[in-house]
């Protein structure tokens, strides 16, 4: 199986890592991978060292002829069996380059809405005819997918991007860097501030927390000095009790040291890497039921999954772990094998594996 993949691996080693440890994995089992991605990049020596060979190039706009004919050039050239492409850019630079090609065209698809069958530009990507298969971070994911693809529902398929909790091994930080003292509860949320991830519900959730607790927020991500984020912590009854600490490049290490975390998300999750960060520390996860977040927890034992945009279910997700600590820790606790023994990178290339083997040979 020679198996080309077109994808960018500009982020952080930890950004990239289940994605980029798949494709090694990949190559354990037998298949031949190489990548046209950006010549500097964290990974490349990690790549290389896996036998992975970098073509240097990548698209930097969505119709880019030159990145085509090169993609097309490499196709040809190296007689692959399927290319597969991660990102919107790469995705409509290789449907270009494979059209006439004896390939099977595989896309990545990570997250849930904003795609539809009556959106022209939908078929420059995931509903372009000349794609094979897409492949699904959820089962959500692919659920919301299937309603808007043509024909063989079946092209639309689920796996999981795996983990190892030996990458989880940074030591918490100290929280008191942040104004928040030892022996209080503390809740992490790790998220930018974007309309879809629900902050203002979560902080309209701390207007239904017991006055006289020793619950703390601590808020980790990019845009929290906005004019309304910041004016509804100053609403809060415990403004004072709620940290922000910015954008942060260690932002497992301060879930770790986390009691419980929070992913109030209204819509459009994939399968969130900040809520897999809390379980495989061991801090038990309170995530909304959208997308592919629930996918991640068994509710109630690994996890406490609550609606979207209910404050009222998280303010008593929080209550429920804050009253009972032994369950939060036993949550926890759950949280972290979960990851081990339903989301771990291995049995990810081995799923992958098989999807790329049928797609092949059209048994799917």
């Amino acid at each position: 199986m020679k198996l080309l993949v077109v994808s960018s691996y500009l982020d952080t080693w930890n950004s990239v890592r289940p994605e980029a440890e798949m494709l090694i994995e990949l190559t354990k089992l037998g298949a031949h991978v190489e990548l046209v991605t950006q010549p500097s990049i964290e990974y490349g020596k990690r790549f290389k060292e896996a036998g992975i060979k970098i073509h240097p190039c990548h698209p930097t706009k969505k119709f880019e002829p030159e990145t085509i004919r090169k993609i097309r050039d490499i196709l040809k050239n190296g007689q692959f069996d399927a290319v597969y492409s991660f990102n919107n850019k790469a995705i409509t630079n290789v449907n270009f380059a494979a059209l006439g090609l004896p390939v099977k065209v595989l896309t990545y698809r990570g997250q849930t809405g904003n795609i539809s069958r009556w959106d022209p530009s939908c078929y420059l990507t995931h509903l372009n005819p000349r794609v094979n298969r897409v492949i699904c971070v959820s089962k959500a994911t692919r659920d919301d997918l299937q309603k808007h693809v043509w024909g063989n529902k079946r092209k639309v398929c689920t796996v999981y991007k795996g983990h190892n909790l030996d990458w989880y091994q940074e030591k918490p930080v100290q929280l008191n860097e942040f104004g928040i003292p030892d022996g209080v509860f503390v809740v992490g949320s790790v998220a930018n501030v974007r309309p879809r991830k629900g902050l203002p519900v979560l902080l309209k959730a701390t207007h239904m927390l017991p006055a006289e607790s020793n619950i703390h927020l601590l808020l980790v991500g990019k845009g929290m000095d906005s004019q309304e984020i910041q004016g509804l912590i100053k609403a809060s009854p415990m403004a004072d009790r709620i940290h922000i600490t910015g954008f942060r490049r260690d932002s497992p290490a301060i879930i770790a040291a986390c009691n419980a975390s929070v992913l109030a998300s209204t819509k459009r999750e994939g399968l969130p890497k900040t809520v897999i960060e809390s379980m495989a520390y061991a801090v038990a996860p309170i995530v909304s039921d959208t997308g592919g977040s629930a996918e991640l927890i068994e509710d109630g034992v690994s996890g406490i999954r609550v609606t979207p945009g209910s404050a009222e279910d998280i303010a008593e997700g929080i209550q429920r772990l804050y009253q009972n600590p032994r369950l939060c820790a036993d949550m926890g606790q759950k949280a972290r094998e979960r990851i081990r023994s339903h989301f771990h990178v291995e049995q990810s290339a081995r799923e992958l594996y098989r999807v790329l083997s049928d797609t092949i040979s059209g048994a799917f």
